[in-house]
């Protein structure tokens, strides 16, 4: 049985016997009932489900006549979280509308529901199935190990073997970026803006995709200070010892505002949270602090937030197009567990425009941003944390 029809036959067996446990709500307070319910809808799921026909390749450019589904399962920050979990939302929505293929989502409230919200993609017969975030790495390997003929997605995380080194899964691809190239613009560009000669920035919580935008952070903070001679100090974030201030979560808005007020009292006037809807509580602290701009991270927060007038730009994954790109790659045959990695030079993550600062970015200020921008990618400026893929 091809892995398309494998999946196929998982998810009628599990529409059957759903149906079938449904229909026979009444009669379950009875045990004998509930038994005799089972094994018919044991018996008709499987003689319901025998395995489709073989069918060449995946639905083609358009996904006319495709019979695939696609699923995803959120970290706890939820769909809306303006940040990674919707953009991945939306990967899966451009897919849907560019492919024709079907979708299910589950939303995780915490983290004991990774494992039972990617199961029961699992269960559903999903084609491929994608965890959002680092903290999703166990439940989806893990699935990935049990499950060979399904495909599977990890968005910001590799895989790891039994001593914490990265390995491969074959039907497993992680997609994940190099955030720290654009932190370092926008630590250069933050360092540039501040009127008080302080930026800040803070995590949800201590892990490598998180820790990669600040360190790109940091050493955009130094790279200015080496060429202007001058001396911004950074809040949050100590590269060198990989220590600094973490909300402690992705979830309690409220602590991320009461970082921010720290940060401010200390005189930073730029601040870059990167810790999901954790960092509206940080824009919300900002907007009451006349002056304090933010830099928004994964998504544009000019456009995904409320707090656009204070967000003097923000680095971006391009998570959505990640996403998309990927499920179309399995719909037509061409699945690869390579992992993506977005980068300045394949535009998988950049720098968001100024918006509403557009015309307060000093002209000398932009162009020596993008000549960075273009030393990267040419390679002649390297940007290293000890979290880059």
């Amino acid at each position: 049985m091809s892995s398309a029809n494998a999946a196929r036959a998982r998810r009628c067996v599990y529409e059957v016997v759903l149906g079938l446990i449904e229909s026979e709500k009444p009669v379950k307070r009875k045990h004998l009932a509930s038994a005799t319910a089972l094994m018919a809808a044991g018996a008709l799921a499987l003689s319901a489900c025998g395995e489709a026909p073989e069918e060449s390749g995946g639905g083609g450019e358009g996904g006319e006549g495709t019979d695939y589904l696609g699923c995803i399962v959120s970290d706890a920050g939820g769909w809306d979280d303006k940040s990674f979990n919707q953009s991945a939302a939306e990967g899966l929505e451009m897919a849907v509308e560019e492919l024709g293929i079907d979708e299910a989502r589950a939303e995780s409230q915490s983290d004991s529901d990774f494992s039972p919200n990617v199961d029961s993609m699992v269960g559903q017969g999903c084609n491929m199935t994608m965890g959002v975030g680092f903290l999703l790495e166990d439940s989806i390997q893990q699935a990935a190990e049990a499950n060979p003929d399904l495909h599977f997605g990890l968005i910001d995380s590799t895989f790891s073997d039994a001593d914490g080194e990265s390995t491969e899964l074959e039907n497993g691809k992680p997609i994940i970026f190099n955030t720290a190239e654009a932190s370092f613009l926008a630590g250069y560009l933050a360092a540039g803006m501040s009127e008080t000669g302080t930026v800040a920035t803070f995590g949800g919580i201590q892990i490598p995709s998180v820790t990669i935008f600040m360190d790109g952070f940091a050493d955009g903070v130094d790279e200015y200070n080496a060429d202007n001679d001058e001396d911004v100090s950074l809040l949050g974030w100590d590269k060198e010892s990989q220590e600094g201030s973490f909300s402690g979560d992705f979830d309690n808005q409220s602590q991320g505002q009461a970082l921010t007020e720290q940060f401010i009292s200390q005189d930073a006037d730029i601040i870059m949270p990167v810790a999901g809807p954790v960092g509206l509580g940080a824009a919300s602290a900002a907007q009451d602090e006349e002056g304090t701009k933010i830099i928004w991270v994964d998504s544009d927060g000019y456009e995904s937030t409320d707090y656009g007038d204070i967000i003097l730009t923000s680095v971006m994954k391009e998570i959505s197009n990640a996403v998309k790109d990927t499920i179309a790659e399995d719909v037509n045959g061409n699945f690869s567990a390579e992992p993506y990695v977005g980068t300045l030079e394949n535009e998988g993550v950049g720098l968001a425009p100024y918006h509403d600062f557009e015309g307060e970015v000093p002209e000398e200020l932009d162009s020596k941003v993008q000549e960075l921008r273009e030393q990267i990618i040419s390679g002649e400026l390297t940007v290293e944390s000890p979290s880059s893929p």
